[in-house]
Protein backbone atom coordinates (compact mmCIF):
# COMPACT_ATOMS: atom_id res chain seq x y z
CA UNK A 1 0.00 0.00 0.00
CA UNK A 2 1.51 3.77 -1.13
CA UNK A 3 0.90 6.11 2.30
CA UNK A 4 -0.31 9.02 1.67
CA UNK A 5 1.77 11.99 1.86
CA UNK A 6 0.99 15.12 4.56
CA UNK A 7 2.59 18.13 4.35
CA UNK A 8 3.43 20.50 7.07
CA UNK A 9 4.32 24.11 5.08
CA UNK A 10 6.35 26.35 7.77
CA UNK A 11 5.97 29.95 7.12
CA UNK A 12 7.27 32.73 9.26
CA UNK A 13 5.81 35.85 9.93
CA UNK A 14 5.94 36.33 13.24
CA UNK A 15 6.50 33.05 15.92
CA UNK A 16 2.28 32.48 16.06
CA UNK A 17 2.24 30.34 13.14
CA UNK A 18 5.74 28.54 14.04
CA UNK A 19 4.96 26.66 17.42
CA UNK A 20 1.46 25.95 16.73
CA UNK A 21 2.62 24.42 13.26
CA UNK A 22 5.41 22.37 15.64
CA UNK A 23 2.70 21.27 17.98
CA UNK A 24 0.40 20.05 15.40
CA UNK A 25 3.07 17.86 13.28
CA UNK A 26 4.33 16.39 16.14
CA UNK A 27 1.06 15.81 17.65
CA UNK A 28 0.17 14.07 14.23
CA UNK A 29 3.51 11.73 13.91
CA UNK A 30 3.37 10.42 17.44
CA UNK A 31 -0.46 9.44 16.65
CA UNK A 32 0.04 8.75 12.96
CA UNK A 33 3.34 8.23 11.54
CA UNK A 34 3.57 4.72 10.96
CA UNK A 35 0.55 5.08 8.59
CA UNK A 36 1.59 8.51 6.41
CA UNK A 37 4.45 9.98 4.73
CA UNK A 38 5.50 12.89 6.73
CA UNK A 39 7.06 16.29 5.35
CA UNK A 40 8.31 19.10 7.25
CA UNK A 41 9.33 21.99 5.11
CA UNK A 42 10.07 25.44 6.08
CA UNK A 43 8.29 25.92 2.19
CA UNK A 44 10.03 29.79 1.69
CA UNK A 45 13.06 29.18 2.38
CA UNK A 46 13.13 24.97 0.54
CA UNK A 47 12.17 26.33 -2.29
CA UNK A 48 15.52 27.72 -3.05
CA UNK A 49 13.66 30.14 -5.56
CA UNK A 50 14.46 33.97 -4.74
CA UNK A 51 11.28 35.39 -5.24
CA UNK A 52 9.50 33.14 -2.85
CA UNK A 53 12.48 33.58 -0.10
CA UNK A 54 11.85 37.51 -0.65
CA UNK A 55 7.99 37.06 -0.05
CA UNK A 56 8.07 35.48 3.69
CA UNK A 57 10.90 37.98 4.47
CA UNK A 58 8.25 40.90 3.46
CA UNK A 59 5.89 39.13 5.70
CA UNK A 60 7.97 39.32 8.66
CA UNK A 61 9.19 42.65 7.92
CA UNK A 62 5.19 43.41 7.47
CA UNK A 63 4.89 42.49 10.85
CA UNK A 64 7.64 44.72 12.48
CA UNK A 65 6.25 47.10 10.82
CA UNK A 66 2.59 46.61 12.35
CA UNK A 67 4.43 46.22 15.68
CA UNK A 68 6.27 49.56 15.38
CA UNK A 69 2.96 51.11 14.18
CA UNK A 70 -0.33 50.35 15.13
CA UNK A 71 -1.82 52.58 12.93
CA UNK A 72 -0.31 50.95 10.14
CA UNK A 73 -1.38 47.42 11.76
CA UNK A 74 -4.86 48.82 11.79
CA UNK A 75 -4.75 50.24 8.05
CA UNK A 76 -3.81 46.78 6.76
CA UNK A 77 -6.62 44.65 8.97
CA UNK A 78 -9.33 47.32 8.08
CA UNK A 79 -8.21 47.15 4.62
CA UNK A 80 -8.51 42.98 4.53
CA UNK A 81 -12.19 43.45 5.82
CA UNK A 82 -12.95 45.91 3.31
CA UNK A 83 -11.54 44.38 0.28
CA UNK A 84 -13.01 40.95 1.69
CA UNK A 85 -11.45 37.56 1.58
CA UNK A 86 -10.55 37.09 -2.49
CA UNK A 87 -9.13 40.48 -3.40
CA UNK A 88 -7.34 41.01 -0.42
CA UNK A 89 -5.86 37.38 -0.80
CA UNK A 90 -5.16 38.39 -4.62
CA UNK A 91 -3.31 41.34 -3.41
CA UNK A 92 -1.10 39.88 -0.81
CA UNK A 93 0.10 37.62 -3.02
CA UNK A 94 0.36 39.49 -6.04
CA UNK A 95 2.03 42.86 -4.79
CA UNK A 96 3.78 41.57 -1.77
CA UNK A 97 7.01 39.77 -4.26
CA UNK A 98 6.22 40.41 -7.09
CA UNK A 99 6.20 37.08 -9.25
CA UNK A 100 6.14 35.01 -6.47
CA UNK A 101 2.53 33.54 -7.42
CA UNK A 102 3.72 30.95 -10.12
CA UNK A 103 7.14 29.72 -8.31
CA UNK A 104 4.97 29.17 -5.09
CA UNK A 105 2.38 26.74 -6.71
CA UNK A 106 5.05 24.93 -8.97
CA UNK A 107 6.76 24.02 -5.90
CA UNK A 108 4.11 22.70 -3.81
CA UNK A 109 2.92 20.79 -7.23
CA UNK A 110 6.76 19.21 -6.68
CA UNK A 111 6.15 18.40 -3.40
CA UNK A 112 3.32 16.61 -4.21
CA UNK A 113 1.48 16.21 -1.02
CA UNK A 114 -1.85 13.97 -0.71
CA UNK A 115 -2.92 16.79 1.99
CA UNK A 116 -1.16 20.21 3.35
CA UNK A 117 -2.12 21.35 6.86
CA UNK A 118 -1.56 25.56 7.26
CA UNK A 119 -1.26 27.81 9.97
CA UNK A 120 -0.72 30.34 7.95
CA UNK A 121 -2.88 31.90 4.94
CA UNK A 122 -0.08 31.58 1.97
CA UNK A 123 0.79 28.25 1.89
CA UNK A 124 -2.96 26.97 2.03
CA UNK A 125 -3.36 29.85 -0.99
CA UNK A 126 -0.47 27.65 -3.16
CA UNK A 127 -2.04 24.22 -2.15
CA UNK A 128 -5.81 25.35 -2.90
CA UNK A 129 -4.12 26.50 -6.65
CA UNK A 130 -1.99 23.13 -7.17
CA UNK A 131 -3.03 21.53 -10.65
CA UNK A 132 -3.38 18.17 -8.67
CA UNK A 133 -4.94 19.93 -5.99
CA UNK A 134 -4.40 18.40 -2.37
CA UNK A 135 -6.52 18.14 0.59
CA UNK A 136 -6.29 21.36 2.23
CA UNK A 137 -6.48 21.71 6.07
CA UNK A 138 -6.00 25.05 8.11
CA UNK A 139 -5.21 25.79 11.80
CA UNK A 140 -6.07 29.46 12.60
CA UNK A 141 -3.98 30.51 15.44
CA UNK A 142 -5.78 33.35 15.89
CA UNK A 143 -8.97 34.05 18.02
CA UNK A 144 -10.80 34.75 14.89
CA UNK A 145 -11.09 33.95 11.06
CA UNK A 146 -9.68 36.78 9.26
CA UNK A 147 -10.63 37.21 5.30
CA UNK A 148 -7.20 35.88 4.60
CA UNK A 149 -7.92 32.31 6.52
CA UNK A 150 -11.55 32.35 5.69
CA UNK A 151 -10.00 31.36 1.70
CA UNK A 152 -10.79 28.03 0.88
CA UNK A 153 -9.83 24.90 2.71
CA UNK A 154 -11.65 21.69 3.20
CA UNK A 155 -10.90 21.84 6.62
CA UNK A 156 -10.48 24.98 9.24
CA UNK A 157 -9.75 24.98 12.64
CA UNK A 158 -9.77 27.48 15.16
CA UNK A 159 -9.51 27.29 19.33
CA UNK A 160 -11.76 30.24 20.58
CA UNK A 161 -14.95 29.63 20.59
CA UNK A 162 -15.94 33.35 20.37
CA UNK A 163 -14.31 33.40 16.65
CA UNK A 164 -15.83 29.67 15.59
CA UNK A 165 -19.35 31.24 16.52
CA UNK A 166 -18.37 34.91 14.51
CA UNK A 167 -16.75 32.82 11.55
CA UNK A 168 -20.44 30.55 11.60
CA UNK A 169 -22.44 33.39 11.48
CA UNK A 170 -20.44 35.58 8.75
CA UNK A 171 -19.66 33.01 6.33
CA UNK A 172 -22.08 30.30 4.97
CA UNK A 173 -19.46 27.92 3.57
CA UNK A 174 -18.46 26.85 6.99
CA UNK A 175 -20.73 24.06 8.82
CA UNK A 176 -19.68 21.91 11.61
CA UNK A 177 -18.13 19.50 9.17
CA UNK A 178 -15.53 22.06 7.85
CA UNK A 179 -15.40 23.94 10.62
CA UNK A 180 -14.11 22.82 14.00
CA UNK A 181 -13.29 24.31 17.59
CA UNK A 182 -10.55 22.37 18.97
CA UNK A 183 -8.56 22.79 22.08
CA UNK A 184 -5.24 25.64 21.43
CA UNK A 185 -2.33 23.90 19.91
CA UNK A 186 0.08 24.62 22.37
CA UNK A 187 4.22 23.79 21.94
CA UNK A 188 4.30 20.51 23.48
CA UNK A 189 6.87 21.74 25.22
CA UNK A 190 5.38 23.62 28.01
CA UNK A 191 3.79 19.96 29.24
CA UNK A 192 7.72 19.08 30.24
CA UNK A 193 7.68 22.13 32.59
CA UNK A 194 6.83 22.63 36.12
CA UNK A 195 4.29 24.52 37.38
CA UNK A 196 6.08 24.95 40.43
CA UNK A 197 7.50 28.36 40.52
CA UNK A 198 10.25 27.92 42.93
CA UNK A 199 11.21 24.78 41.04
CA UNK A 200 11.16 27.04 37.99
CA UNK A 201 12.75 29.91 39.55
CA UNK A 202 15.65 27.76 40.92
CA UNK A 203 16.55 26.09 37.52
CA UNK A 204 16.96 29.57 36.15
CA UNK A 205 18.89 30.72 39.06
CA UNK A 206 16.05 33.48 39.77
CA UNK A 207 15.35 35.06 43.39
CA UNK A 208 12.73 32.55 45.08
CA UNK A 209 11.20 35.34 47.32
CA UNK A 210 11.06 38.52 44.96
CA UNK A 211 7.75 39.36 42.89
CA UNK A 212 8.66 37.53 39.25
CA UNK A 213 7.65 39.38 35.73
CA UNK A 214 8.46 38.10 32.40
CA UNK A 215 7.83 40.69 29.89
CA UNK A 216 7.52 39.76 25.90
CA UNK A 217 6.19 41.45 23.26
CA UNK A 218 6.67 38.65 21.11
CA UNK A 219 9.53 37.21 18.40
CA UNK A 220 11.00 39.86 17.27
CA UNK A 221 10.82 42.13 20.53
CA UNK A 222 8.84 45.13 19.01
CA UNK A 223 6.56 46.96 21.23
CA UNK A 224 6.90 49.11 24.66
CA UNK A 225 9.53 46.52 26.72
CA UNK A 226 12.42 49.25 26.76
CA UNK A 227 9.78 51.94 27.95
CA UNK A 228 8.21 49.54 30.85
CA UNK A 229 11.69 48.19 31.61
CA UNK A 230 12.49 51.66 32.28
CA UNK A 231 9.48 52.98 34.45
CA UNK A 232 10.17 49.89 36.47
CA UNK A 233 13.95 50.23 36.98
CA UNK A 234 13.65 53.98 37.83
CA UNK A 235 11.24 53.17 40.47
CA UNK A 236 13.75 50.74 41.56
CA UNK A 237 10.56 48.14 41.96
CA UNK A 238 11.21 44.93 44.40
CA UNK A 239 10.88 43.00 41.64
CA UNK A 240 12.60 40.58 39.08
CA UNK A 241 12.16 41.33 35.56
CA UNK A 242 12.71 39.15 32.87
CA UNK A 243 12.11 41.23 29.35
CA UNK A 244 12.67 38.22 26.66
CA UNK A 245 13.73 40.69 23.57
CA UNK A 246 13.55 37.90 21.29
CA UNK A 247 15.48 38.93 17.80
CA UNK A 248 15.37 42.23 18.74
CA UNK A 249 19.35 42.89 19.66
CA UNK A 250 19.39 46.41 20.16
CA UNK A 251 16.77 46.22 22.44
CA UNK A 252 18.96 43.19 24.28
CA UNK A 253 22.03 45.21 24.63
CA UNK A 254 20.68 48.31 25.93
CA UNK A 255 18.16 46.44 28.80
CA UNK A 256 21.94 44.26 29.47
CA UNK A 257 23.54 47.92 30.02
CA UNK A 258 20.79 49.32 32.11
CA UNK A 259 21.73 50.36 35.53
CA UNK A 260 19.21 49.20 38.27
CA UNK A 261 19.14 50.18 41.69
CA UNK A 262 19.00 48.18 45.29
CA UNK A 263 15.55 46.29 44.88
CA UNK A 264 15.14 45.79 40.98
CA UNK A 265 16.96 42.64 39.08
CA UNK A 266 16.65 42.98 35.70
CA UNK A 267 17.14 39.39 34.02
CA UNK A 268 17.17 40.42 30.03
CA UNK A 269 17.14 37.73 27.55
CA UNK A 270 17.49 37.54 23.75
CA UNK A 271 16.07 34.88 21.59
CA UNK A 272 15.80 32.25 24.28
CA UNK A 273 14.67 28.58 24.04
CA UNK A 274 13.66 28.86 27.71
CA UNK A 275 10.33 31.52 27.73
CA UNK A 276 8.22 29.04 29.00
CA UNK A 277 9.81 28.03 32.04
CA UNK A 278 10.50 32.25 32.53
CA UNK A 279 6.67 32.48 32.27
CA UNK A 280 5.89 29.49 34.18
CA UNK A 281 8.52 31.07 37.16
CA UNK A 282 6.49 34.58 37.15
CA UNK A 283 3.88 35.61 39.56
CA UNK A 284 2.72 38.02 36.01
CA UNK A 285 3.13 38.44 32.46
CA UNK A 286 2.94 41.83 30.50
CA UNK A 287 3.14 41.98 26.67
CA UNK A 288 1.21 42.53 23.77
CA UNK A 289 -1.88 40.85 23.11
CA UNK A 290 -0.66 38.09 20.56
CA UNK A 291 -1.28 34.22 20.78
CA UNK A 292 1.32 33.90 23.50
CA UNK A 293 -1.07 34.99 25.71
CA UNK A 294 -1.98 31.80 25.77
CA UNK A 295 0.84 30.44 27.34
CA UNK A 296 0.80 32.16 30.70
CA UNK A 297 -2.83 31.42 30.73
CA UNK A 298 -1.76 27.40 30.28
CA UNK A 299 0.55 27.92 33.75
CA UNK A 300 -2.10 29.82 35.50
CA UNK A 301 -0.35 33.21 35.28
CA UNK A 302 -1.81 36.45 34.84
CA UNK A 303 -1.35 39.20 31.95
CA UNK A 304 -1.05 42.59 31.68
CA UNK A 305 -1.60 43.28 27.90
CA UNK A 306 0.71 46.34 26.69
CA UNK A 307 -0.03 46.84 23.29
CA UNK A 308 -1.67 45.62 20.40
CA UNK A 309 -1.03 46.29 16.63
CA UNK A 310 -3.30 44.72 14.82
CA UNK A 311 -7.25 44.63 14.89
CA UNK A 312 -6.25 40.89 14.76
CA UNK A 313 -4.75 40.97 18.14
CA UNK A 314 -7.06 43.27 19.93
CA UNK A 315 -9.68 40.20 19.51
CA UNK A 316 -7.14 38.20 21.03
CA UNK A 317 -6.40 40.43 23.85
CA UNK A 318 -10.42 40.76 24.03
CA UNK A 319 -10.64 36.99 24.15
CA UNK A 320 -8.31 36.57 27.18
CA UNK A 321 -9.37 40.12 29.31
CA UNK A 322 -13.30 39.49 28.23
CA UNK A 323 -13.96 35.50 27.55
CA UNK A 324 -11.73 33.68 29.57
CA UNK A 325 -11.17 36.99 32.59
CA UNK A 326 -7.55 36.52 33.00
CA UNK A 327 -5.86 39.48 31.43
CA UNK A 328 -6.26 43.25 31.59
CA UNK A 329 -5.30 45.50 29.21
CA UNK A 330 -3.10 48.54 30.52
CA UNK A 331 -1.00 50.41 27.51
CA UNK A 332 0.73 53.15 29.15
CA UNK A 333 3.67 52.01 30.28
CA UNK A 334 3.69 54.44 33.68
CA UNK A 335 0.73 53.04 34.39
CA UNK A 336 1.65 49.97 33.60
CA UNK A 337 4.26 49.90 36.41
CA UNK A 338 1.67 51.52 38.90
CA UNK A 339 -0.55 48.20 38.06
CA UNK A 340 2.53 46.06 39.37
CA UNK A 341 2.86 48.48 42.56
CA UNK A 342 -0.92 48.12 43.13
CA UNK A 343 0.19 43.79 42.69
CA UNK A 344 3.19 43.38 44.77
CA UNK A 345 1.33 45.32 47.79
CA UNK A 346 -1.90 43.59 47.29
CA UNK A 347 -1.07 39.92 45.49
CA UNK A 348 -4.71 38.65 46.57
CA UNK A 349 -6.46 41.00 43.75
CA UNK A 350 -4.11 38.40 41.55
CA UNK A 351 -6.08 35.68 42.30
CA UNK A 352 -9.29 36.18 40.06
CA UNK A 353 -7.05 36.38 37.00
CA UNK A 354 -5.26 33.57 38.60
CA UNK A 355 -8.16 31.18 38.64
CA UNK A 356 -9.98 32.22 35.94
CA UNK A 357 -6.45 31.12 33.97
CA UNK A 358 -7.06 27.91 35.48
CA UNK A 359 -10.57 27.22 34.38
CA UNK A 360 -9.24 26.83 31.01
CA UNK A 361 -6.66 24.70 31.67
CA UNK A 362 -8.17 21.73 29.72
CA UNK A 363 -8.41 24.16 26.33
CA UNK A 364 -4.90 23.27 25.29
CA UNK A 365 -3.12 20.18 23.55
CA UNK A 366 -3.22 19.19 19.49
CA UNK A 367 -3.98 15.59 19.97
CA UNK A 368 -7.77 16.36 18.72
CA UNK A 369 -6.74 18.36 16.05
CA UNK A 370 -4.38 15.84 14.61
CA UNK A 371 -7.26 13.13 14.72
CA UNK A 372 -9.47 15.92 12.87
CA UNK A 373 -6.64 15.59 9.95
CA UNK A 374 -6.38 12.14 10.07
CA UNK A 375 -10.04 11.82 9.98
CA UNK A 376 -10.28 13.37 6.83
CA UNK A 377 -7.15 11.81 5.32
CA UNK A 378 -8.85 9.00 5.93
CA UNK A 379 -12.24 9.53 4.10
CA UNK A 380 -10.17 9.90 0.94
CA UNK A 381 -7.71 6.68 1.93
CA UNK A 382 -9.35 4.83 3.89
CA UNK A 383 -6.91 2.18 3.76
CA UNK A 384 -4.89 3.88 6.34
CA UNK A 385 -7.34 3.20 9.11
CA UNK A 386 -7.00 -0.45 8.87
CA UNK A 387 -3.09 -0.08 9.85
Amino acid sequence: MKKPTVLFPYAEAGMGHIMPMNSIADAFEKKYGERVNIIRSSFFKDSGNPKLIKLEEVMAEQVKKQNRSPKYGYMTTNAMKFFGTHLSMYAMMHWLSIGSVKPGIKYMEELGADMVVSTHWATNFYANKAKHKPITVQYVPDSHINPLFAYNSDLTMISMKSGYDAAMKKYRKYNEKNLKLVPFCIRNEAYQVSRDKGVNRENLGLNPNKFTITLAEGGYGIGKTQAICEEIVKRDLPVTLVPVCGKNEELYSYLKSLKVGENTELVPQGFTTRILEFIAASDLFMGKSGNIIAEPTFFGVPSVITNHATEIEEIIGRYYVEDIGCAVKCFDPSKAADMVEDFIANPDSLIPLQENAKKNADNYGAETTADYIFELLAEKFPEIKEN
